[in-house]
This record gives structure tokens, C-alpha cells and sequence, in this order.
């Protein structure tokens, strides 16, 4: 507990709370004075102090958990693609030249869209890569497989960026 200014009344102790904690209106539940405030700002339906134009999932930034899922699904695309190569290589048959340049050129543009998430055309470009990764199938069959994968991660990650932003 602090000590008050001289002339403003200090805070009143809590009973219900341990010896030196102080209590955060914020935190409150809707049994203490501080929470009936805070259940009183957020309006008598439970939702949010902006009421009805409030968020609709309760994120503090949904464009950013959006665009982090967007970011986080093809940065791991990226290291994916890198890590199959030696094992394609290896067990999986023949992988040319050719095969190689564009799994390397996939990830490589799948670290850059990663990075442009903010940008308008990102999403788009997503969609695109993903079809491209699967058309690589041509040059061999687990890269078709792996584009299966990420296309379902990527459809998801759409669905859920619709389903937040709306």
C-alpha cells in the first residue's frame, strides 16, 4: 500500500485481499465496488465499454493477431520447404536442378509475404503461393503434399481472418 499525498485521503485497505496488496479496478470481479464500475462501463449486456460498435472478438488488435497468423503460418511454410529438400533428395527420388531453384524460390517468397503482412495485396499473394506450391506437385509428389498441408493452414487462416475481421 502506498503512502497518500498530504491533503487526499489515502486507499482503502481491502479486507478480503492479503496484507500489501493493493486492488486493481481492472481486475476486479464483479462482486467489489471497483468491478460493479467496470461491469457498469462495459453495459448491462456483458459486452464491451463501446457497446454495440465494440469489437466482435474481444481482441485488444485484431488486424495484428490476424496478420501474426497470417506471418506465422507462412514463415513456418518457408522453413518447412527448406528442411524437405535434403530429405526429398535423399529418399524420396529425383528432385533436379529445376525442383530445388523452386522450392528455394518458394520459401524464399513465402519469408517475403510473411514480412508484407501489413500490405493490401499480402493475403492475395498468400492465396497465390499456396497454388503455386501446389502445382509444384509436377516436380515431385511431396511437395504436392506439402502444399495439401499448407493450403488447408492457409484456408484456415483466411476463415479465421474473416470470421474476426469480418
Amino acid at each position: 500500500m502506498t503512502t497518500p499525498e498530504p491533503g487526499r485521503p489515502g486507499p482503502v485497505p481491502d479486507p478480503a485481499l492479503p496484507a500489501g496488496a493493493e486492488l486493481d479496478p481492472a481486475a476486479a470481479g464483479p462482486g467489489t465496488a471497483a468491478g460493479a464500475g467496470a461491469a457498469a462501463a462495459a453495459g448491462a449486456d456483458g459486452g464491451t465499454a463501446a457497446g454495440a460498435g465494440g469489437l466482435r472478438s474481444g481482441l485488444r488488435n485484431p488486424e495484428g493477431a490476424v496478420r501474426g497468423l497470417g506471418s506465422g503460418t507462412l514463415a513456418l511454410e518457408a522453413i518447412v520447404l527448406l528442411l524437405a529438400i535434403q530429405p526429398i533428395r535423399i529418399m524420396g527420388g529425383e528432385l533436379s536442378g529445376w525442383g530445388i531453384g523452386a522450392v528455394v524460390g518458394l520459401a524464399l517468397a513465402a519469408a517475403v509475404v510473411a514480412g508484407s503482412m501489413r500490405r493490401s495485396w499480402a493475403w492475395h499473394a498468400g492465396t497465390a503461393l499456396q497454388v503455386l506450391l501446389l502445382a509444384s506437385g509436377l516436380l515431385h509428389w511431396s511437395l504436392a503434399a506439402l502444399g495439401l498441408i499448407f493450403g488447408a493452414a492457409w484456408v484456415y487462416a483466411t476463415y479465421v481472418r474473416r470470421t474476426i475481421l469480418g
